[in-house]
């Protein structure tokens, strides 16, 4: 497993960071995602920690809590040595007070992430989305003294619009709050927007990226391609609608370029895609979800090799589009990428 610094911090996360929107299975989306119970939890975390994966991803909108309660058992024991990274804001319930980041709504779902996780404290809690009606100084200034006291270590944000983040971060340097250093987001080979504008907010801010769903919402399982129909096991028959949008023929030529290079070198569509992402300046963790043993060992495949140059150039000419206006036609990724190389691992074991 390689080692890198998220963002501008001294925390280090592993390339590969695991995904635990499998476990509880409650409601119509996350049961679609499966139903991992604590002792099938257990055995994933043995399979991850053995691998060298050491951070663990939730939040208290997956199965209505069911996910950070299962984690928390998954764990029990063995606490220090693994990280926990959960998020907040997102809906609970019907409630006025069940959504969104105002102070009292924070404390109450970190003290309740705390009780489900079995834990004293979030080594990385993320705010799930922005909330436009709460000020950002009143976010803010909860957020820090959650930090002061303990109960977080380190602050991040997800799915933000880059004036979002950079308003967020631009008050916590004005009134000397704990920063930003995550941002939690899409990205993927069938979906690129976050080179856009986030990937150089992030490069000049030192905000790191975890990414979620780097196989596009299920689609670049190597198990989706042209002239064929849907798998009959594939969640995407129940959860499409909810995940990010990609044209079809976009997508089939991105499984077009992954089929070409899994000749190539021997190994899987997944793992290509992944690698891929490992290779893109601010990528500090991949999160990596699994249903079972063989789609965890697959996925934890990915490590340890390194696409070729042309590879990687194939790879990035078949997910390409137009971006929209003004980063159209003044933004140019291979540019950027080559002034801003991805951070160097801090180290590795095998």
């Amino acid at each position: 497993m390689e080692y890198r610094r998220l963002g501008a911090s001294g925390l280090v996360v592993p390339a590969l960071s695991f995904g635990a929107g499998t476990f509880g299975g409650r409601g119509e989306l996350f049961g679609a995602w499966g139903d991992t119970d604590v002792e099938q939890a257990r055995r994933l975390v043995d399979i991850s920690l053995d691998a060298g994966v050491t951070m663990f991803d939730t939040a208290d909108v997956y199965s209505g809590g069911a996910s950070e309660e299962v984690l928390g058992a998954a764990i029990r024991g063995r606490r220090d040595r693994l990280l926990l990274s959960t998020k907040a804001s997102l809906p609970t319930g019907p409630g006025p007070s069940d959504a969104g980041s105002g102070r009292a709504r924070l404390i109450g779902a970190v003290e309740a992430a705390l009780r489900r996780l079995g834990t004293e404290h979030i080594d990385l809690f993320q705010l799930h989305a922005f909330d436009a009606r709460t000020p950002v100084e009143e976010v803010l200034h909860a957020l820090d003294d959650l930090v002061r006291a303990g109960k977080i270590r380190y602050l991040g944000a997800s799915n933000f619009a880059g004036w979002q983040l950079m308003k967020s971060l631009a008050a916590a340097d004005r009134h000397g709050l704990t920063r930003y250093i995550a941002h939690q987001v899409y990205y993927s080979l069938a979906g690129r927007d976050y080179e856009w504008e986030l990937m150089p907010l992030g490069v000049a801010e030192g905000v790191g990226a975890v990414v979620w769903s780097p196989l596009g919402w299920g689609r670049l399982t190597g198990k989706i391609r042209r002239g064929q129909p849907l798998p009959a096991g594939s969640r995407l028959h129940r959860t499409a609608e909810a995940g990010p949008p990609v044209d079809q023929e976009h997508l089939y030529n991105v499984v077009d370029a992954l089929d070409e290079i899994a000749a190539e070198t021997g190994r899987t569509v997944p793992q290509i895609a992944l690698n891929w992402l490992l290779s893109r300046p601010t990528v500090g963790t991949v999160i990596v979800g699994a249903r079972n043993e063989e789609q965890l060992r697959q996925n934890l495949g990915a490590v340890g090799w390194q696409l070729g140059t042309d590879q990687i150039a194939r790879l990035d000419a078949a997910s390409a589009l137009t971006p929209p206006y003004p980063y159209y036609p003044y933004y140019r990724l291979p540019d950027f990428t080559r002034l801003n190389p991805p951070a160097v691992p801090v180290g590795a074991v095998q």
